[in-house]
């Protein structure tokens, strides 16, 4: 299982972390580049021109990168690092998830509220349950968690997935299988290294364990 919270694949691509050392999936690292004015850019979205540095999806790795000058190492020439740059690139990456799931809203691939996710989880719609990481632990546990790989995100706050669904707060929520879904699986993965908490399919573990001992 790689860090991006999917099945690693024989011909994915890796990329080595500048950090650790380590290779390992795209999926599971953060992209940058080095703009015009010498300033490393987080690239979210893997679009941005020119060659690439990568740093797993951990907020300790990204530390490390910039406290011991590893993005000037990687581009072998001096460059400017943004200040508090792990909490921008958590901020960008807690961005990319609301839009993604704000998508899978829109396509009739998510829902929220708890009897809407009661009842795609009943029928086997749902395949991914999204609980918020502030919500009441024992309103979350009524909910059991897909079997499976990537069953449940618990790294988003309630505010987030109500941003999301366009309500100001959001305890459930739960994914239909599709291209959208492996997409918010893989950038909340990332999202929850970057927060320090527990990967998707731990959580859904823990949430299964919990609702069995409710």
């Amino acid at each position: 299982m790689t860090r991006g919270g999917r099945e690693k694949e024989r011909d994915e691509p890796e990329r080595k972390c500048i950090a650790t050392g380590e290779s390992q999936p795209k999926a599971g690292l953060i992209r940058f580049c080095l703009g015009p004015d010498g300033q490393i850019a987080p690239d979210i979205l893997g679009k941005l021109p020119g060659r690439g540095m990568y740093v797993s999806a951990d907020r300790a790795a990204l530390d490390r990168a910039a406290k011991k000058n590893l993005f000037s190492r990687a581009a072998r020439q001096p460059v400017k690092v943004p200040e508090g740059l792990a909490d921008l690139v958590e901020t960008l990456i807690a961005r990319r998830v609301i839009e993604l799931l704000s998508m899978a809203r829109k396509a009739g691939d998510a829902v929220t509220g708890y009897e809407k996710v009661k009842d795609w989880l009943v029928k086997g719609t749902a395949v991914t349950l999204i609980q918020a990481s502030d919500g009441s632990e024992r309103g979350k546990t009524k909910l059991h968690a897909p079997d499976g790989a990537n069953g449940f995100i618990g790294c988003l706050s309630a505010g987030e997935i109500g941003l999301a669904f366009g309500r100001e707060r959001a305890i459930h929520a739960a994914l239909a299988a599709g291209g959208l879904r492996s997409r918010v699986v893989e950038e909340a993965a990332k999202l929850a290294g970057l927060r320090g908490q527990t990967g998707g399919d731990d959580g859904g573990e823990t949430a299964m364990k919990d609702t069995k001992n409710a």
